[in-house]
């Protein structure tokens, strides 16, 4: 990959301008690529009690499948935008791309959870790339006014994504000539068409500018971001959160970070340019995106288990019990993004979607393991109809208000810290799910005058395997999780009340009508970017 002037700009360059039908072109590769990462953690949601419980590992074991890849994109994905600002967008796509691959191989292939989770980090890595270079790449193409046009078809993405993997992984669990392996197996032939698709359909012009990458600031980020959230996922399982390992992760992570805004700030090419967080803007987006990916994520990745646990679903009905989630936040999302696109107004929806998501999650904390599922659907499509009007508006927001330059930045650091906040809200809360699982199972044994040889019915560590036990068993364990699974809800509450404060704070600002291309051609010295001629038969961009 090879930075170059925008001075050296070869002749053949594509145009900075692109019309309906490229751009639909051009997002067939990004489509695929979504996808692709959407798929990687889907698909394992459902699977994860079986894939734990083949291989004998605990409830810290299943929270570290989980949040490895996301301690893994959360670490990277600064420095992919950062990347992406400097180097060929499509090549760092399928470099991402072919990491997944990788990843998904060595998933597969794992007879260990050690080996699982490693994999789980490099797909990680991959699915950085993924989120931080679909967005920019998107903003890069089309202008911040029209992006609502399209934000229907990667929600449709998103929504197919979502339901087919959960479904698609009970399936395959439930089949047993298939078995668990084929969850990661499944992922590999979609990301080598996004690679094809990519390499054949998407048109950038090179950028061209010095690349110099501050790895130093690189390295402190990693190494301070991994520290904190190695802390959070650890703490209350394998060590008391006041410690000797507290003390010396915190200390270690804070110093590192510390040091690392002392490299940005005196670098001429920074990971992350903190002179972004002067912006208002950019500063109160990603305060709301840290805090929806800690009430979203946290609270959301652990109902796979109450449904299959709780409820006692299938791996597939758990997969099919999600689809009212997710048909809301598709709906939502794509009528906001319409309406936005006509009305140039959006402020007003991510508002209303932070009110919606903290509704959804008080309704959800008053479930239990009696709780009828159609009262459940409506909980979640409450959820999904506040997540879809502002997730992607939050990225949109921060774009429309930053230079073209820093596009690549700007979206990185949303992802970011959503990511982080994903990443925090899973390892805290999971620590809480199973000291709370332990808890409850020991008061329902004691309660019902059980006593189980070696006290290993008092919750322990481990995922119970729901077929081997006796009736009254069960039931006290289907409560205990159920109780668990609402308390997580209730924790996670109170930061999408803060996520609707931050954006309150919001001032909204017209939606440009130039792509990020052509705002670079200008910003860059080079005047209005040349119009390309334009598909008569195809409406306009």
């Amino acid at each position: 990959m090879e930075a170059v002037t925008a001075a050296q700009a070869p002749a053949d360059a594509p145009p900075t301008s692109m019309n309906h039908r490229q751009i639909l072109q051009a997002m067939s590769g990004l489509m695929a690529g979504m996808f692709v990462a959407i798929l990687a953690g889907t698909v394992v949601a459902n699977a994860l009690p079986t894939i734990i419980a083949d291989l004998g590992a605990s409830q810290s074991s299943y929270t570290w499948v989980v949040t490895s890849e996301l301690l893994a994109m959360t670490a990277t994905v600064p420095l992919w935008g950062k990347l992406s600002d400097l180097f060929n967008k499509k090549l760092l796509l399928q470099l991402s791309l072919s990491m997944f691959v990788v990843g998904s191989l060595l998933a597969g292939f794992s007879h260990g959870v050690g080996l699982l989770i490693f994999s789980r980090v490099v797909q990680g890595i991959g699915a950085g790339g993924l989120t931080a270079l679909a967005q920019v790449v998107m903003a890069s193409v089309i202008p911040p006014r029209q992006l609502g046009k399209y934000a229907g078809i990667f929600g449709a993405v998103f929504a197919v994504g979502t339901v087919a993997g959960p479904l698609v992984g009970g399936v395959l669990v439930d089949t047993s000539w298939l078995g668990w392996r084929w969850c990661f197996f499944i992922g590999v032939p979609f990301a080598l068409l996004a690679i094809a698709l990519l390499q054949r359909t998407l048109r950038l012009p090179t950028v061209k500018r010095e690349a110099r990458i501050d790895w130093l600031g690189a390295f402190l980020i990693v190494a301070g971001v991994c520290a904190l959230l190695i802390w959070v996922s650890l703490a209350g399982n394998e060590f008391d959160w006041a410690s000797w390992q507290t003390g010396a992760l915190t200390v270690g992570g804070v110093l590192l970070l510390v040091a690392a805004v002392f490299v940005e700030a005196r670098t001429d090419e920074p990971v992350i340019p903190l002179g972004i967080f002067r912006n208002r803007t950019v500063t109160l987006t990603t305060v709301a995106s840290l805090l929806v990916g800690v009430a979203m994520f946290g609270g959301t990745v652990f109902l796979s288990q109450y449904f299959q646990i709780s409820l006692g679903k299938s791996p597939t009905v758990a997969g099919l019990m999600s689809l009212p989630m997710i048909l809301g936040l598709l709906v939502s999302s794509t009528v906001a993004g319409q309406v936005i696109s006509r009305t140039g107004k959006w402020k007003r929806y991510l508002v209303a979607g932070a009110v919606i998501m903290a509704v959804g999650l008080a309704l959800l904390a008053t479930i239990d393991a009696k709780t009828d599922f159609g009262l459940l659907s409506l909980y979640m499509a409450i959820l999904g109809v506040g997540v879809g009007m502002l997730l992607q508006n939050l990225v949109l927001a921060a774009q429309n208000d930053v230079p073209a330059a820093d596009l690549g930045a700007a979206t990185s650091v949303l992802s970011f810290f959503r990511s982080m906040g994903g990443t925090i809200g899973v390892s805290v809360l999971g620590a809480i799910l199973s000291n709370r699982v332990a808890s409850e199972t020991t008061k329902g044994l004691s309660d019902a005058g059980i006593t189980v040889p070696g006290g290993e019915g008092s919750g322990g560590s481990s995922v119970p395997d729901m077929s081997t036990l006796p009736a009254p068993m069960r039931t006290i364990v289907e409560h205990a999780y159920a109780v668990a699974t609402a308390d997580l809800f209730l924790i996670a509450t109170p930061f999408a009340v803060l996520a609707l404060v931050a954006v309150v704070f919001i001032k909204e600002k017209p939606l440009k009508t130039t792509s990020g291309m052509e705002r670079l051609a200008e910003e860059s010295g080079e005047g209005p970017a040349a119009p390309v001629d334009k598909d008569p038969a195809a409406p306009v961009a």
